[in-house]
């Protein structure tokens, strides 16, 4: 029970793929959580699922792209929970919103889609758990899930590893300015992860060039996730976890 008395927000995506196995772990590891999805009906039976096993959850839905349903989430959260120690942030990608094509030919309504999917509304919910934090003065802890899109070069997806750079580097401000405020953020960044969106969008003859020979699941992000968020993370802020079976360390003619 590694979150015991934690109370957690997912964000973006908690009641599917990777959020939903988030959400199930957290639950499993005694956090009461709040699931927040742009599709209610789904939020509901993730929370519902976790009523079933035990944990106390509540659904919420939002659009990710609007600040006002961040500030509803978040206060969604505080509410139902009486506070808030976690804030997760999922959900991201580009070849789901818009064509992946190269970077001279990429629309400005394009790019601004992807900012507003992966980075703006990390910033707009880290904003607002930050000044939870800091009003109810025991700390916090903010996971976001990233890629390894954000380090590494991505043909087709520049818009896409440019905003996942940038959650790390929000990550480092955060390090930087609150850790005495007991409060950390830490990024998850996951390579080819088997999820629907992914199933439906990557060859499968990318598991070839991947050292570990095979998909990763969203149960190893989850398990991942839980340890930033817990305290056996404590002096761990700022950084990122790659979770990539290795495609980042391979050379290219290995």
């Amino acid at each position: 029970m590694r979150l015991s008395g934690k109370r957690a927000l997912v964000i973006g995506g908690g009641g599917g793929g990777i959020g939903r196995a988030i959400t199930g772990a957290f639950g499993n590891e005694g956090a009461a959580v709040v699931v927040a999805d742009v599709d209610l009906a789904r939020a509901t039976e993730a929370a519902d699922a976790l009523g079933e096993q035990g944990a106390t959850a509540y659904p919420v839905s939002g659009d990710v792209r609007s600040a006002g349903d961040i500030d509803a989430m978040i206060q969604t959260a505080v509410d139902k929970l009486g506070g808030l120690d976690v804030l997760v942030t999922v959900v991201g990608g580009q070849v789901a919103f818009v064509p992946a094509v190269k970077l001279h030919e990429m629309a400005d309504e394009d790019w601004d889609t992807i900012y507003e999917v992966n980075l703006r509304y990390v910033a707009r919910a880290v904003r607002a758990a930050l000044r939870v934090f800091l009003a109810q003065g025991t700390g916090g802890t903010i996971v976001s899930v990233g890629s390894v899109t954000g380090f590494m070069a991505a043909p087709e997806q520049a818009a896409y590893g440019v905003m996942k750079a940038g959650i790390l580097s929000l990550a480092r401000t955060v390090a930087a300015e609150y850790s005495r405020d007991g409060i950390r953020m830490n990024v998850a960044a996951a390579g080819a992860i088997a999820t629907a969106v992914a199933n439906a969008h990557v060859a499968t003859e990318v598991v070839e060039d991947i050292p570990a020979g095979r998909f990763g699941r969203s149960e190893e992000v989850a398990e991942a996730v839980v340890y930033l968020a817990s305290d056996a993370s404590a002096y761990v802020t700022g950084q990122q976890l790659v979770l990539d079976g290795g495609v980042s360390v391979r050379g290219p003619f290995s």
